[in-house]
């Protein structure tokens, strides 16, 4: 079991990606030269899950994003914020973050159908989510000119940390502002 549970430890240290049991199973199963069962894989992964949790170091093995990956633990997350934040220097402008949302809840969507949504020209923000991979083209609308459909990416879901999209916050669960101009209309 410590073996398996090694090499199950390296591929998930190793891996840019959350990995999944099917890749584990596919990779071990290869490298064993014979079937390694996914009961085997989910109890080492188990094990080292509670490795983790009982041992003294900043990070642990977290299911996200359909696979399993080595994630800082929470309490950590304040001196990770601080210095990601001055490391990166190009952030999501305000219309790339509005397009990314109306592309998450309204998926699959056009390009036509979300600057019906945002009333202005999304070109710009959708190829620069496109080029940090927090969507992709989903396929072809049957619409005329078979316009493209988007949706989000799994480095979407692993970006906001949830395994699919119904964890995404809904809008009851927001609340209003206080300090709004107008009447609060039910």
């Amino acid at each position: 079991m410590n073996v398996l549970r090694n090499h199950i430890e390296s591929l998930i240290f190793c891996s840019t990606h959350p990995v999944s049991i099917e890749e584990l199973q596919d990779c071990l199963s290869e490298m064993f030269e014979a079937t390694v069962s996914i009961k085997e894989i989910e109890e080492a992964v188990a094990s080292l899950q509670e490795k983790y949790t009982t041992t003294d170091v900043a990070f642990e093995v977290c299911y996200k994003a359909g696979g399993y990956q080595f994630l800082t633990k929470p309490e950590y997350q304040a001196s990770i914020g601080i210095f990601l934040k001055q490391k990166s220097k190009k952030r999501l402008s305000t219309s790339a973050l509005e397009t990314l949302a109306i592309i998450a809840y309204k998926q699959p969507i056009t390009k036509t159908e979300t600057e019906v949504i945002r009333g202005v020209n999304c070109d710009y923000s959708i190829h620069k989510l496109l080029d940090k991979e927090l969507i992709e083209i989903k396929g072809k609308s049957e619409a005329v000119g078979k316009p493209l459909i988007y949706g989000t990416s799994s480095k979407f879901m692993e970006y906001f940390g949830i395994n699919n999209i119904d964890e995404l916050p809904q809008p009851k669960d927001f609340k209003p502002e206080e300090n709004e101009i107008g009447e609060v209309q039910e």
